[in-house]
């Protein structure tokens, strides 16, 4: 392909519509997932960061991921990696991340991690500060479930995944 870099922001835009599969309101794009985009000819490989470590989607995301790059480009090969250096952090989320996951229902992580190691979201449901920690283990690795003390509604919201 000529232009690579015109293909590769091609290419980042189309991912867009990779949601994640237990999250249909984000793409991988807005969850920080894909860390780098490569293109030789008409060979694409595309670098993909796993929220956690054994994570059960990552299969279904590479089929996504391949199929949406066979229904937008005409390639001869697309692969799909995982790689875990550098690891994922709820930091990549986007702005516009952060909003499908409230869409979704899910507290985005909070922006800030207290000395203690606490840390604290509002709801999804009516945006109130007024929330407690009922689990620390939710559905999935990186998610935990609160309680909303406003609107009494239980809610998932996204661990405070960092590296540090």
């Amino acid at each position: 392909m000529k232009n690579c870099q015109s293909m590769k922001d091609k290419i980042i835009e189309a991912l867009h519509k990779v949601k994640d599969p237990e999250i249909d309101t984000i793409s991988i794009v807005d969850l920080g997932m894909v860390e780098n985009v490569s293109v030789h000819d008409h060979d694409v490989t595309i670098e993909l960061l796993p929220t956690f470590m054994g994570c059960p989607a990552l299969d279904i995301i590479r089929k996504n991921v391949e199929q949406e790059m066979n229904d937008q480009f005409k390639l001869d090969k697309i692969n799909v990696k995982f790689i875990y250096d550098p690891p994922w952090t709820s930091d990549r989320i986007s702005a516009k991340g952060r909003e499908d996951l409230k869409k979704f229902g899910i507290a985005p992580p909070p922006s800030q991690i207290l000395d203690t190691g606490e840390w604290y979201v509002n709801c999804p449901y009516c945006d109130s500060p007024y929330t407690s920690l009922d689990n620390l283990f939710g559905p999935t690795a990186c998610r935990s479930i609160l309680y909303c003390k406003t609107c009494k509604n239980p809610f998932e919201a996204m661990k405070p995944v960092s590296t540090i």
